[in-house]
């Protein structure tokens, strides 16, 4: 009897769309479905039905889901790990033929709160679209920033300002207030004089806060000083004084204090974005990845 060892395979392995491996990580990397729809310009019910056509394809369920949450399964993890890999090297091999080919270096600044935040989402996301640009960043406090914008050390640059200290030509990404940030739970903002956390002269939230005591009459001490969140955030935790903080910093074991409180209000602060006037390509391409990056913010809530 002969075997036929070369018949058809009478059932060919599916395979896995990209679009449909891109939900799934857009779902897993944000935990929430309408974040993820955001992310990939889809409706959560489009979301939805790509999720359900994936676990079909897999027969498998790859996320748990409850009011509240959503979180990957045993399979979903192993399939996270597949999804990233396929996915850059279809970046990789489409950007070899049909991405514009770019190159070079940009010199990119941030203030070290938002750096933490937003640089991370930016980088990822354009060494995926432009592999051949490499990045190089400065963080430092907006001060120092603007004058290494002005001596032609960085392209781009993110700021912290207020109305009073806007720079010329600085584009606004993000508008939002600045709370007084307090322990949940703690008493140094009944201490008289007030405790308070802030950096050095330059510091948007400083010259806030500082002005909405001023106005007040209220009487202050400068407790603490550190230019980084962190340090701000362990000052507040261990009730040692209160700091002015962007309202979308505050959250967990922070609490937000205000007038009921015997605080005075402070106003907006803004992030601007400084781009150098004689910008090349991969400099204008950083630029919007930034935007996009400030876009999603305003959708999603989220970084």
């Amino acid at each position: 009897m002969v075997t036929a060892m070369n018949a058809p395979l009478n059932h060919p392995m599916p395979l896995l769309e990209p679009d449909l491996l891109r939900t799934f990580v857009a779902i897993a990397e944000t935990g929430s479905f309408s974040a993820a729809a955001s992310a990939v310009f889809r409706t959560p019910s489009a979301v939805s039905m790509q999720i359900k056509k994936l676990e079909d394809i897999l027969g498998r369920s790859v996320f748990l889901r409850d009011a509240r949450s959503v979180t990957l399964t045993a399979d979903g993890e192993v399939l996270l790990s597949y999804a990233r890999r396929l996915l850059a090297l279809n970046r990789e091999a489409v950007s070899k033929f049909v991405m514009p080919d770019i190159s070079g270096v940009v010199r990119l600044g941030s203030p070290d709160d938002f750096g933490e935040r937003v640089l991370p989402s930016v980088l990822k996301r354009f060494a995926q679209s432009h592999p051949a640009v490499a990045v190089d960043v400065v963080i430092d406090q907006s001060s120092n920033l603007r004058k290494r914008m002005n001596g032609r050390q960085l392209d781009i640059t993110l700021l912290t300002c207020t109305d009073t200290m806007m720079e010329p030509g600085v584009e606004i990404l993000l508008s939002e207030p600045i709370a007084w940030a307090g322990a949940k739970g703690g008493c140094a903002h009944l201490r008289e004089p007030l405790p308070v956390s802030i950096w050095e002269e330059g510091c948007a939230w400083r010259s806030a806060a500082l002005k909405a005591l001023g106005e007040e009459g209220r009487s202050y001490r400068i407790a603490y000083m550190s230019a980084h969140t962190a340090g701000q955030r362990a000052a507040i935790l261990a009730d040692l004084a209160i700091a002015p903080l962007p309202k979308s910093f505050i959250g967990g074991d922070l609490v937000e204090l205000g007038e009921d409180d015997g605080l005075p209000p402070m106003g907006n602060y803004h992030i601007g974005m400084l781009v150098a006037p004689e910008a090349d390509a991969p400099m204008r391409a950083a630029a919007d990845h930034i935007r996009a990056t400030f876009e999603l913010f305003h959708e999603t809530g989220r970084f």
